[in-house]
C-alpha cells in the first residue's frame, strides 16, 4: 500500500515537471528577447510622407446642370404631308443639312397659277399703254376727248399695280415652296423624329417634328456662395477663372471658363447663379445631366499634406512629425482639402516628415521607425 502511494506521488511530480517545461508564460520569451536587445521602449513602425509647399488652387465645389447654348424645335410651316426623313434618330447634324421633305405639289400648282396671272397682267398692260399712246395722238388732232385719254392712263396705272401684286403673290408662293424642305438651322445632335413619312403636319401642331441641341460648346449652370463673388469677379476681369466639370462615370473632365454671373444674389440661400461655357469638343457633357463642378478662382502658395496625416482632438487639428527618431505633436490649422490633401494655413513650413499611418500607437515623444510611403498609396 505504501509502495502504491509512493508511485502515485512520483507520477504527479513528473507530470508537474513536464507541464513546467512545455507550458511557459509568454512573457519569458519577451524577457529573453529584451535581454538580447538594449533595454528601453520599442520603436513603433509608422508610414511617413513629406509636407510640400506649392501652388494650390482656391476652388469651390458645386453640382452643375448641363444646358445647351442653343436648342431648336423643328416645326412645319405648311399644312401638308411628310414625303421623306433624311436623318437617323440621335444623329449629329450640321447647319444646312436637309432633315425633312414635305409634299410640294399644291404649292407648285399655286406657283404656276400665279405665274399665269402675272403674264396675263403684263399682256393687258401692253394693250393699255398702246391705248394711251393712240389717244395722245388723237387728242392732239382733236379727234377724241380728254376723258378717253384719262381713262386709258388710269387703266394702264391699274394694270401696273396689278402686275406688282401678282409678282408679290408669286414671290410669296416661292417662299412657301422653300418651307417644303426643312433644313437644320444649327449644328448639333438631333432627337428622334416625332413623325415619319406619310404623316400629316401643320403649323398648329404643338409637338415638334424633332429637336436639335447644340452640344459644342455647351453651358454648365451652378451656384456658388456669395463670399466668393469678389474673387470670382476679379478672376473674370483678367480671364483667369476656370471651371472643371466631370460627367458621372467618366474619368476625363471638361474644362471651361465662367461666361456669366447672375445680377443678383438669392436672398433665401445666399447663393449666386453662375454659368460656364465648356468646349465639349468630344461631347462628354450631355444636356440635362447633373455634373460635379469645381470653380477655380485663383492659385496661392500653401503647405499641403496627405489628409490622413491630420488628426483631431479637443485642442484642434494636429499632426505627428518625425524628428530625431521620435514622434512630435504639432498643432495645425486646415483651411480646405484638395485632391486628397489638406491645405494648411499654419503649423508647418514645408519639408517636414509627417506620419500618415500608425498614429494610434503614438504619443508625444514615442520612438518611431519610419518607412517611406509607397507610390500611389
Amino acid at each position: 500500500m505504501r509502495t502504491a502511494n509512493l508511485l502515485i506521488a512520483a507520477g504527479v511530480i513528473g507530470a508537474a515537471v513536464l507541464a513546467a517545461v512545455f507550458v511557459r508564460p509568454p512573457w519569458t520569451d519577451n524577457e529573453a528577447t529584451t535581454q538580447d536587445s538594449p533595454r528601453g521602449e520599442r520603436a513603433v513602425a509608422v508610414t511617413t510622407a513629406t509636407a510640400e509647399r506649392r501652388s494650390v488652387p482656391v476652388e469651390v465645389e458645386a453640382i452643375g446642370t448641363v444646358t445647351p447654348i442653343a436648342s431648336v424645335a423643328l416645326k412645319s410651316r405648311l399644312e401638308t404631308t411628310i414625303t421623306a426623313v433624311h436623318f437617323e434618330d440621335g444623329a449629329k447634324v450640321n447647319k444646312g443639312d436637309v432633315l425633312f421633305t414635305l409634299d410640294a405639289r399644291q404649292i407648285d400648282a399655286q406657283i404656276a397659277q400665279a405665274e399665269g396671272n402675272l403674264a396675263k397682267s403684263k399682256s393687258s398692260l401692253v394693250g393699255a399703254e398702246r391705248d394711251v399712246r393712240r389717244y395722245s395722238e388723237l387728242i392732239g388732232k382733236g379727234a377724241t376727248t380728254q376723258v378717253n385719254l384719262d381713262n386709258a392712263t388710269t387703266q394702264a396705272d391699274v394694270l401696273r399695280a396689278t402686275i406688282e401684286a401678282d409678282q408679290a403673290a408669286l414671290d410669296n408662293l416661292k417662299v412657301q415652296k422653300t418651307y417644303t424642305v426643312i433644313r437644320a438651322p444649327i449644328s448639333g445632335r438631333i432627337s428622334a423624329a416625332a413623325v415619319k413619312v406619310g404623316n400629316f403636319v401643320r403649323p398648329a401642331d404643338t409637338a415638334p417634328l424633332a429637336t436639335i441641341n447644340q452640344l459644342a460648346p455647351i453651358y454648365v449652370a451652378f451656384s456658388v456662395p456669395q463670399r466668393v463673388l469678389s474673387d470670382l469677379r476679379a478672376a473674370m476681369a483678367v480671364s483667369a477663372s476656370e471651371v472643371i466639370a466631370t460627367m458621372p462615370g467618366d474619368s476625363k473632365p471638361e474644362r471651361g471658363t465662367v461666361a456669366m454671373i447672375e445680377n443678383t444674389v438669392d436672398t433665401a440661400t445666399g447663393m449666386v447663379a453662375v454659368r460656364a461655357v465648356m468646349d465639349n469638343a468630344e461631347e462628354r457633357l450631355w444636356p440635362g445631366a447633373l455634373v460635379p463642378t469645381r470653380l477655380i478662382v485663383r492659385h496661392e502658395e500653401a503647405v499641403v499634406v496627405p489628409s490622413e496625416a491630420v488628426q483631431r482632438s479637443q485642442s484642434g487639428d494636429f499632426i505627428f512629425l518625425v524628428k530625431d527618431g521620435k514622434a512630435q505633436v504639432q498643432l495645425v490649422k486646415v483651411t480646405r482639402t484638395f485632391e486628397g490633401r489638406s491645405v494648411l494655413a499654419s503649423g508647418l513650413s514645408g519639408g517636414e516628415e509627417v506620419v500618415v499611418d500608425g498614429q494610434l500607437l503614438l504619443s508625444d515623444g514615442t520612438r518611431v521607425s519610419p518607412r517611406e510611403r509607397k507610390v500611389g498609396a
